[in-house]
């Protein structure tokens, strides 16, 4: 394990984890006041995106195949090999729901989100800023950005939002 206050950076499902992370590490600490985590930052988070983005949107194929082979394939935009959902995939995310109500991290968070993510809606983003009340959220929209935020001009912004983080952090 790690020594000290950390900053946790995730990308899309990433984000989630951290998130869970955070609420897992403020379940174990015995004293209230330990935070371990010094800040994160979330870059097109989709935290529950398989209750809140997959699961919706299933066709009847899909859901046919879920119950039949135990996943479903989707073509990717990134690779010419296709998304793969499992049924265990789709149960595991609702047992690990982080949006169905106020998280409270109690560190700052910034969020990185393109606003031509065809994957995971800006609004997604959005969504999850009004359920961090207590704490010091930056949200950054990327006209641009898609879901990866890979280009030289995304990395940038990603390295001066954690150098940022750092310096908050202390």
């Amino acid at each position: 394990f790690t020594q000290g206050r950390q900053i946790l950076v995730g990308s899309s499902m990433g984000a989630w984890i951290a998130l869970r992370m955070v609420q897992e590490l403020r379940q174990e600490l015995h004293n209230p006041g330990e935070n371990r985590i010094a800040g994160l930052v979330l870059l097109a988070p989709a935290p529950d995106f398989t209750a809140e983005l997959v699961e919706p949107a299933l066709t009847k194929a899909q859901k046919r195949d879920l119950a039949k082979k135990g996943y479903f394939e989707e073509p990717s935009d990134y690779s010419a090999e296709p998304y793969i959902y499992t049924r265990a995939l789709i149960e595991d995310g609702r047992n690990n729901l982080t949006m169905n109500g106020p998280i409270d991290t109690h560190c700052p968070v910034h969020i990185l989100q393109g606003l031509a993510d065809a994957d995971v809606p800006p609004s997604h983003a959005l969504k999850l800023v009004g359920l961090l009340p207590a704490d010091d959220v930056t949200l950054s929209l990327i006209p641009d950005g898609d879901h990866r935020l890979s280009r030289p001009q995304d990395l940038d912004m990603l390295v001066r939002a954690v150098d940022a983080m750092v310096l908050q952090a202390g």
